[in-house]
């Protein structure tokens, strides 16, 4: 009886581990990708507001350099409110900092949207920008899948 147990438990825990090494067996699970997220966005927003080749041949380059400039203004916002300053000066030196970044980019943002009115009409820049809008709202919620050609990175264990 003890050796079946023993037995038992054996065949228990390699059974168990088989399903694990299956999956190291797959490969290395996806990671987030920047330029996969930003051809997803533009595959949306093409969709979304109905772009032509030709209109998104010219606006996305444009695009593409506002959100080169935004970005490092969203990293130095996501380093601040990582972690609460020590003391009350610092908490509010932080708070006049993020105030600062969020009107430069307000700033960027106004200057851009000019540009895109050059390119494309009103209408277009509008389409745009709900697509824009609605695409990181569902990318927050996490409803990958409700997007099409959308797949959700499998994270990692």
């Amino acid at each position: 009886m003890r050796h079946f147990l023993y037995l038992s438990l054996l065949m228990l825990s390699f059974s168990l581990s088989l399903p694990a090494q299956q999956n190291d067996q797959r490969g290395p699970q996806q990671r987030f990708s920047p330029e996969k997220f930003f051809q997803d966005l533009q595959q949306f927003i093409i969709q979304e507001a109905r772009l032509t080749q030709q209109e998104a041949d010219k606006f996305f380059p444009v695009y593409r350099e506002m959100q080169q400039q935004q970005r490092p203004l969203y990293d130095r916002q996501r380093k601040l409110g990582r972690e609460k300053p020590q003391c009350e000066q610092a908490c509010l030196d932080a708070i006049k900092e993020r105030d600062e970044i969020d009107v430069k980019l307000r700033q960027i943002q106004q200057t851009y949207h000019n540009r895109f009115l050059e390119l494309l009409p009103a209408s277009k820049v509008y389409d745009i920008l709900k697509a824009e809008e609605r695409f990181h709202r569902r990318m927050m919620r996490g409803n990958w899948g409700q997007m099409p050609g959308m797949h959700r990175p499998q994270q990692q264990k």
